[in-house]
């Protein structure tokens, strides 16, 4: 079947020994065939709360800053910014060079240069710093001077599939996850208790899989010792 989100339904109807819809009656169906379709975007949802920062809902943001204006909304999709990620991009145009942004905690931007939000002369240039606000913006130091290109990272929620082909955000090597959570629901909507306990132990070793295959990485650590056979060769033999 295909990997869209009425493949999926198809296939928690098959499990169940339901009839498979279509394109055709996909968008009316009722009753059972509902829950199932609630089922599959429960499943979606659940692997999604599982873990903030799932590779597959990464997210590279590009926008333009404003001169004179320090703080920015982060987009209404953001579960988690990164904020070690804030660049300024390079521009021929406005003569500036890539930087990376350091972070600077709200609190000492409030201390510091926060001056800049109501005085228009005061700390412009290029941005050096960025930091977050409480309510869920970012914002930049110095004001910048001209209308810099800012790039960054974050994570996003996705939102419920709704028509036929709608293709899930979980990449298609986990679709068995995903049915497998789906089964879990369908089990609750049909009262089966016994079931639903045996294939939520499934779907959760599923994730726990997804998270060991996506998540779980060990970093390259590069040695910065010295060897000192290198340096001065090898002592084997040499007499006093």
């Amino acid at each position: 079947m295909a990997y869209d989100f009425l493949g999926l339904v198809n296939d928690v109807n098959t499990r169940l020994n339901e009839v498979q819809l279509t394109s055709d009656n996909f968008s009316s169906a009722a009753g059972f065939y509902q829950q199932a379709k609630d089922a599959v975007n429960s499943s979606v949802r659940y692997i999604n709360q599982s873990h903030f920062q799932w590779p597959f809902n990464h997210v590279e943001q590009e926008e333009d800053l404003s001169t004179g204006v320090t703080r920015y909304a982060l987009p209404s999709d953001c579960k988690t910014v990164d904020m070690d990620t804030f660049r300024i991009k390079r521009n021929t145009t406005l003569n500036n060079e890539t930087a990376k942004l350091r972070i600077l905690s709200y609190e000492e931007y409030l201390e510091t240069y926060v001056d800049q939000e109501y005085n228009a002369s005061a700390n412009t240039g290029v941005p050096r710093y960025v930091f977050q606000t409480p309510n869920f913006e970012y914002g930049v130091t110095p004001q910048p001077d001209k209308d810099y290109e800012i790039v960054y990272e974050y994570y996003r929620y996705p939102v419920d599939m709704i028509g036929a082909t709608d293709v899930p955000i979980v990449p298609e090597r986990f679709r068995h996850v995903i049915i497998d959570g789906a089964m879990y629901y369908a089990y609750l909507f049909r009262s089966n208790t016994q079931d639903a306990t045996v294939i939520k132990d499934k779907f959760d070793d599923g994730i726990s899989q997804m998270r060991t295959m996506l998540i779980n990485r060990t970093d390259y650590v590069r040695s910065t010792a010295i060897n000192r056979s290198s340096l001065f060769g090898s002592v084997t033999g040499v007499s006093a």
